[in-house]
């Protein structure tokens, strides 16, 4: 939770957040950065099968969204949401395993990296259905208020998903019973590779709220401040009872959408712009400029994020494949009748 300053002339995260705190925020999107480039380099070296969805260059909307977040508030995530399991505190190694397929990994090898779930922390499970964890976290939201929890659900999901019917029918609810609950739109620019300029009719996605009496922001998705100041307030919104917001943070994907997108529909002007903007160094920047750390302490930092990556790794290769006999472990089905 916030731990605020008084002095409003501070950058919302340094006054809402212990050094502490932000030291570990800095940690956490590197931590990001180096499993998302981990995660490539193990693809390529055949260690890994299938796709993948990389998130390396919004890793400010992934951790500042989670920064006010106790582990009995919940999320759900998406396709492109190792950075949101990071934020809510995953194990690496953890992560990793089930990345490999390995039945020491979150989901015992079968969920891979699009359905990485942690319930311990209140990450109820990333999803490969566009807009799957919309209708999930209005869910989380109504148990929430209705067993007086008091903890709130932040959804996380993408531009592509602001055109699905799931969208418009989760928010029109979660406004209507008042939930708990905070919708995230991580606006990349792209729905697969269909820009947001061709696809959806409003400029700012954020402007939809107003169609079910909410609140609606755009910020700067690459901001950690700007992000865990808008989110931060939804939250404390939600936590009141006063019910939903919507966020949208505007934030890039450096690589493509998956890794058989060959990043035809975008220039390398636009890349590069973006990747200029990228949010670790800002994070790192911010935090110096207010003697929070020093170039040393990011460098320190940056290598120790590598090491645990490095160990996770590890762990991860060295871990136990499931067994093929038990391959319909932990699947259920209604007993069949006569």
């Amino acid at each position: 939770m916030p731990e605020s300053t008084q002095d409003t002339n501070l950058p919302y995260a340094i006054r809402a957040y212990s050094a502490e705190r932000l030291r570990d925020a800095l940690k956490k999107m590197y931590l990001v950065r180096k499993f998302e480039e981990g995660a490539e380099d193990s693809y390529m070296r055949g260690l890994i099968h299938g796709t993948m969805h990389l998130s390396i260059g919004q890793e400010a909307s992934a951790i500042g969204s989670t920064m006010g977040l106790t582990d009995e508030d919940k999320i759900t995530s998406t396709h492109r949401g190792h950075g949101h399991c990071v934020g809510k505190g995953a194990d690496l190694g953890k992560m990793f395993a089930e990345f490999f397929g390995k039945e020491t990994g979150y989901c015992k090898g079968r969920g891979g990296s699009m359905h990485i779930a942690d319930p311990s922390k209140g990450n109820l499970g990333a999803n490969g259905i566009v807009g799957g964890g919309l209708p999930i976290a209005v869910g989380a939201a109504l148990s929430a208020k209705r067993l007086g929890t008091g903890a709130v659900t932040v959804c996380f999901f993408g531009d592509g998903a602001n055109n699905e019917g799931a969208f418009h029918e989760a928010l029109n609810m979660a406004a209507v019973w008042k939930l708990p609950v905070v919708f995230v739109c991580e606006n990349n620019k792209y729905g697969m590779s269909t820009s947001t300029e061709r696809s959806t009719a409003v400029k700012n996605i954020a402007e939809r709220a107003a169609a079910y009496a909410m609140p609606g922001v755009t910020v700067d998705g690459n901001d950690f401040s700007a992000v865990t100041e808008a989110v931060d307030a939804a939250v404390a919104r939600a936590r009141a009872g006063d019910g939903p917001s919507l966020v949208e943070n505007v934030t890039y994907r450096w690589r493509g959408h998956s890794k058989s997108d060959r990043n035809r529909y975008r220039t390398k002007d636009e890349i590069n712009e973006w990747m200029g903007r990228d949010p670790i160094p800002a994070m790192a920047k911010l935090l110096m400029d207010h003697h929070i750390v020093t170039e040393d302490d990011v460098a320190a930092i940056e290598a120790e994020a590598e090491g645990i990556i490095k160990d996770a790794i590890e762990f991860a290769t060295s871990g136990p494949d499931p067994k093929v006999e038990e391959v319909i472990r932990d699947v259920y089905t209604p007993e069949a009748t006569a």
